[in-house]
């Protein structure tokens, strides 16, 4: 055969290729609302940048007919690319292709792009879309599917692992996002579930939609899976490259830095009234994020869920950071199970890729009540205190108002290693409220006396004066400074140019046992 007719025939396999399921289901994908792997790489990526590898994999199934049915890619679409000029690893599946089903060449596929970024160091994106597991091909396909996890066990906490469901997502295929650092939703198109509903309507005969059942508001919104549910595909992906722009390409380097006008010093009048005088008065701490970061834009995660506590990223003096932050609009900002795990995962997260840790408090304690007792707040509180114990990170404390209880141990106080740790004016730190402590402290006095309620008031203002502030705690050093709240910004700046080369470990260990 001649060099040109090489040439032509390795062309045509591209073509081939790069058809995928072929320009009817192509059509049908499109018809769905949805676009084709090839089509959101592209959107994905930085123009040009994509290499693809493994383009003429084919599978090695010669059951049920399964040898006259080879495509190349064998559903789904792997290589690397850049985004921002950053270099990442993507893999698409391919809905056009056996309905972007995982057989076993198609996980090889997957698992090779995962085993190079972890030795390049280089983020991986996975974009799903899939009817799970081939079943043509048994237990090869869940072999492959256990191969994955794998890859993404060793990879967790090395490299960062971001999943959009951009489609289906069903049984054993959902481990592997479950594992992933952040996953990205679209709405309408888009479920996650263990089992689905006819299997569930079968067993348990509970009636739910999919959409019910594991749609991006169902995970954004009641269980926490998702940390974003986006429009659409388009803002999926842009999604995606947001949040990069945060985060470094692996464990070993700094976060990235990003130029701002934003004057480092700025002061912001505002802050200063932002704290209500009323100490039960709400107010949305988000408000007093956005007055300190970077061009005043806050990139929240989890936005619909656990709503008494805020978390996302921001930059200061185009730094990034993590903010964790207590939010007296939502259940006064008490810690309760979700909000616990929530803030756990994510302080761990910022631990994992050397992001400092910026920590907004206002929490009257945890949650009381039988359903979180029974449902495990012991437990779960103790997650998010061990996530912010552990973390070596630079970590800056800022207390707007209430610190009460076992809630103002956990939110990164002097005592478990934060180094920074700063005041408002309006902060009260004590056991607990005034009023639940003057019911315990005088509670023999006011049953022996019974005590008018105004004698009981004056001793609540007594008590607030007393030990409802910020400067007992500063007399003892738990505190580094009571701060003008506008000044918040170039305070921060300050602590973390302070902190740039901190060095902290933790003792020797295989791996710490939190409670889970």
């Amino acid at each position: 055969m001649s060099i040109q007719k090489k040439l032509e025939s390795l062309r045509e396999k591209n073509k081939l290729a790069e058809l995928g399921g072929g320009k009817e289901r192509i059509q049908k994908q499109h018809q769905a609302g949805k676009l084709t792997a090839r089509e959101r790489i592209s959107f994905l990526l930085d123009e040009g940048s994509f290499e693809e590898m493994d383009k003429l994999v084919v599978h090695q199934s010669h059951d049920f007919g399964m040898e006259k049915k080879r495509i190349y890619g064998d559903g789904v679409v792997s290589g690397y690319g850049r985004i921002d000029g950053r270099p990442v690893f993507v893999f698409a599946q391919d809905f056009t292709v056996f309905g972007g089903s995982l057989s076993g060449a198609n996980a090889a596929k997957i698992v090779k792009i995962m085993d190079l970024a972890m030795k390049i160091g280089v983020p991986v994106i996975g974009l799903n879309d899939s009817g799970g597991a081939r079943i043509q091909e048994g237990v090869a396909s869940l072999g492959g599917y256990a191969d994955i996890f794998l890859r993404n066990v060793l990879a967790s906490g090395v490299i960062p692992q971001i999943s959009a469901i951009m489609g289906p997502c069903a049984g054993g295929a959902v481990y592997s996002p479950a594992i992933t650092d952040f996953i990205i939703m679209t709405k309408e198109v888009s479920n996650m579930f263990i089992t689905g509903p006819e299997v569930i309507k079968a067993v348990t005969h509970e009636e739910v939609t999919m959409e019910e059942l594991g749609g991006a508001e169902t995970h954004n919104v009641l269980s926490g899976v998702a940390h974003f549910a986006a429009e659409n595909e388009q803002h999926a992906l842009a999604l995606i490259r947001e949040l990069l722009s945060f985060i470094p390409n692996n464990n070993l380097e700094s976060p990235p830095e990003k130029e701002s006008s934003d004057p480092w010093d700025r002061v912001s009048d505002d802050i200063n009234f932002l704290v209500p005088d009323d100490p039960y008065q709400p107010y949305d701490i988000r408000k007093v994020i956005r007055e300190v970061v970077d061009d005043n834009y806050f990139f929240e995660v989890q936005a619909e869920y656990a709503k008494n506590i805020v978390i996302g990223f921001g930059r200061l003096a185009g730094k990034s950071v993590g903010i964790v932050a207590n939010q007296p609009d939502h259940l006064a900002g008490a810690l309760d199970i979700n909000a616990s795990v929530k803030g756990a995962r994510f302080v761990r997260f910022c631990d994992a890729f050397n992001i400092p840790l910026i920590t907004f408090e206002d929490v009257p304690g945890f949650l009381p009540g039988v359903d979180q007792e029974h449902g495990g707040i012991i437990r779960h509180g103790a997650k998010l205190l061990y996530a912010f114990a552990e973390a070596t990170v630079p970590k800056i404390t800022v207390i707007t108002r209430k610190a009460y209880g076992g809630a103002y141990c956990v939110m990164a106080s002097k005592h478990i290693r934060a180094d920074i740790n700063y005041a408002f004016p309006t902060a009260e730190i004590a056991v607990m409220g005034p009023e639940g402590a003057v019911k315990i402290v005088y509670r023999r006095e006011l049953e022996e006396t019974k005590e008018s309620s105004s004698i009981v008031q004056d001793k609540i203002a007594e008590f607030r004066e007393k030990f409802a502030n910020p400067y007992v705690a500063c007399e003892k050093g738990y505190l580094d400074e009571v701060i003008e709240p506008r000044f918040t910004r170039p305070k921060l700046v300050g602590a973390l140019r302070l902190l740039e080369n901190k060095r902290d470990k933790n003792p020797p260990r295989k791996h710490g046992n939190i409670p889970l």
